[in-house]
């Protein structure tokens, strides 16, 4: 006895012509690995305008924490004095974030760099040129005027009474002074001596971010 069921062939039919296609090759993109960020860097233990025990320093560690100490302390104005604006100190997150804090915390606090040779930050790029160049109105970095040349030292000073202080700028070593203003302000006029003689610096204007 035959038996009829329509929806059996039908069912049956459709189903031996079913045919798969591949969907070829295809790429599967990873996303790119995440840079690994700058490890954060520690300040000194020491309070400006407060302690007033000199503090040596010996290595690159050493200095970047003294350095960091006052940049985030100084409160008015701060004045760095430098061969080439020192990648190893100064061209870090935690410095650029620092000074940017100090420089947006009031219209009149400034930072002024006075810079023996420019061109190492111009080719290789320096967080401090960039923010230089976004905050015209008081971050300024000027060339110093071959002719008067401060001394082979590399400096920084906030505010008038600490002091960061690399008797040889081509090392590490020095010491950082928090409290000594009759210092502090002695070295500030040499600073200012040589502003007043810098120059504009071309290659600031030609950096680009």
């Amino acid at each position: 006895m035959a038996h009829d069921d329509p929806d059996h062939s039908v069912s049956k039919d459709a189903s031996s012509m079913i045919e798969f296609q591949s969907p070829g090759r295809f790429q599967i993109d990873n996303p790119a690995a995440r840079p690994t960020p700058l490890q954060e860097w520690s300040a000194a233990p020491f309070s400006l305008d407060v302690d007033t025990t000199i503090q040596p320093f010996h290595d690159m560690t050493e200095a970047r924490e003294h350095a960091l100490s006052l940049i985030e302390q100084v409160r008015r104005n701060l004045s760095i004095y430098t061969p080439d604006l020192e990648p190893w100190l100064y061209n870090h997150s935690s410095i650029q974030t620092s000074c940017a804090r100090f420089l947006r915390a009031h219209p009149r606090n400034r930072l002024r760099i006075l810079v023996g040779d420019s061109s190492r930050a111009v080719t290789d790029g320096h967080r401090l040129v960039s923010l230089s160049r976004r905050l015209t109105s008081n971050c300024h970095i000027r060339s110093a005027h071959p002719d008067y040349s401060i001394q082979t030292s590399a400096f920084l000073i906030a505010d008038e009474c600490g002091m960061l202080i690399r008797p040889n700028a081509d090392q590490f070593s020095g010491h950082a002074l928090y409290r000594d203003p009759t210092r502090a302000r002695q070295q500030q006029r040499l600073f200012d001596a040589a502003w007043d003689r810098s120059l504009p610096d071309p290659d600031m204007r030609s950096f680009l971010i």
